[in-house]
């Protein structure tokens, strides 16, 4: 293979399925990598720089920004959708018309989300309970990621738009030169002109701007898969209704999860700001751990897309069974991996030893369910990939909200003495690791009812 064919679409509807997969979801592996750089980069230089309140600060924005993002995630579901079915059926015009909608679409969204998020970052801070010694902190992180959010927004779409044409490796080139970026600004801003929380909010929003600009300039360019029309540009109904269609169930999947985050984040902030600390460095420890998980989860979107798309049902669940063993067996070994050297990589965060140990506790906890979450996501995203959006914003809405919620509440207040009459925090990351198993319990029954075999948006009498 030429090196330039590395930056080709791949079609996924002939060859080895699972080879197939694995191909496409090491470069998305490598770029949610990079992604997970840009907050966990974030904390450690302020950790390390202005102190663990300011890491606590970084963190205790996340709720809130995810909040905020939902339009983002609605389009980039639909959009990735959309361009792998109609990339599998190979019909070039309403792909063309689908691409041109979303990147229409995502300027709508920024210019909301530019008004809005700055407006209601205070008092959301405030709603949650956040402590005073780091609000004011949280506040200016959120208002320039807001204003800058555009880049983001794009980047993210544009990035899954390549993704559904079967193209992960130009992602993430672009992706990675986004990081390196991001991070010597980070140094920049931080370490040399003593900017502090708002440095690394300007740095990320610079970086995410970049990629954008790289993304939607590659796509210009792939004339000869779709047109990149400015009539287009004005999007037509049938494409916004279906991107919104199948793109709803997942946004509002996220803003009741980011609302329910919310409310678990003030359970977490009663407990200090030791507490609230240890939590992001566990979750940026998380956010690692989950990419296997969230990688293969978008591969399956893309594979049973265009697999359907030219009516290859057969090769759809062999890719099901193949890859989701595979996904299994990956997040085994990064568990493990975790588990041995957590301790260490704690350290990187913070060189508070009570906050280490705290920190690696926690993460003890959640251990066994990544190996869970990885049949949760491979499945959900062959349903969502068929057009079946629905049925995983239900079991989302089940297990990450319905029960995880008060489950956290009620097992800390049954952990109640007098000596801790607070709970035992434990029991808040203990109740995101049932979560998590009864979430892949239901998926694996809703998968093998079958209902979303037949949600597909594109008409094919035969397969290719």
């Amino acid at each position: 293979m030429k090196f330039k064919d590395l930056f080709k679409p791949v079609d996924m509807t002939v060859g080895n399925p699972v080879r197939q997969i694995v191909a496409f979801t090491i470069p998305m592996l490598l770029g949610n990598i990079a992604q997970q750089l840009y907050n966990t980069v974030d904390s450690i230089i302020v950790g390390r720089f202005v102190g663990d309140n300011a890491l606590a600060a970084v963190g205790s924005a996340g709720p809130i920004l995810n909040l905020m993002l939902v339009l983002f995630i609605g389009i980039a579901t639909g959009a990735s959708i959309m361009v792998s079915q109609y990339f599998g059926a190979r019909q070039r015009d309403e792909l063309s018309k689908t691409i041109c909608s979303c990147i229409t679409m995502t300027g709508i969204a920024s210019a909301v989300i530019m008004i809005v998020g700055p407006l209601l970052s205070l008092p959301l801070l405030r709603l949650l309970g956040t402590p005073e010694s780091i609000i004011y902190w949280c506040r200016d992180y959120l208002i320039i990621i807001f204003v800058g959010i555009a880049g983001s927004g794009y980047y993210n779409i544009l990035g899954g738009i390549l993704r559904g044409l079967g193209d992960s490796v130009s992602a993430l080139i672009y992706l990675l030169v986004a990081t390196a970026l991001n991070i010597v600004l980070d140094y920049a801003f931080v370490a040399w002109f003593g900017m502090g929380v708002a440095g690394v909010a300007l740095a990320t929003i610079i970086a995410q701007l970049v990629s954008a600009l790289l993304s939607i300039r590659k796509l210009a360019r792939m004339t000869d898969i779709f047109n990149l029309k400015k009539e287009y540009l004005h999007p037509a109904s049938k494409y916004s209704v279906s991107l919104i269609r199948l793109g709803l169930p997942s946004g509002l999947t996220q803003a009741i999860f980011s609302m329910s985050m919310i409310v678990v984040q003030s359970l977490t902030n009663s407990f200090g700001e030791q507490f609230i600390a240890a939590n992001v460095i566990v979750m940026r420890i998380d956010g690692f751990v989950m990419l296997p998980a969230f990688s293969f989860g978008t591969t399956m979107t893309t594979y049973a897309g265009q697999n359907i798309g030219a009516g290859r049902m057969d090769r759809v669940l062999k890719g099901a069974r193949e890859g989701t063993l595979t996904a299994m067996a990956t997040s085994a070994v990064l568990t493990a991996l975790i588990l041995l050297f957590g301790k260490p990589l704690m350290g990187v965060f913070t060189t508070t030893e009570d906050l280490i140990n705290l920190s690696y506790r926690m993460m003890q906890i959640l251990a066994f369910g990544y190996i869970m979450v990885e049949i949760t996501q491979c499945l959900s995203g062959i349903m969502r990939g068929a057009g079946d959006t629905v049925t995983p914003m239900w079991i989302s809405l089940i297990s990450s909200v319905a029960l995880r919620v008060p489950l956290a509440y009620i097992m800390v207040w049954m952990t109640r003495t007098e000596d801790n009459p607070l709970g035992n925090p434990a029991m808040i990351f203990a109740s995101l690791l049932i979560s998590w198993c009864f979430g892949s319990l239901i998926t694996l029954f809703f998968y093998h009812r079958g209902k979303w075999k037949g949600k597909a948006i594109v008409e094919t009498s035969e397969p290719r």
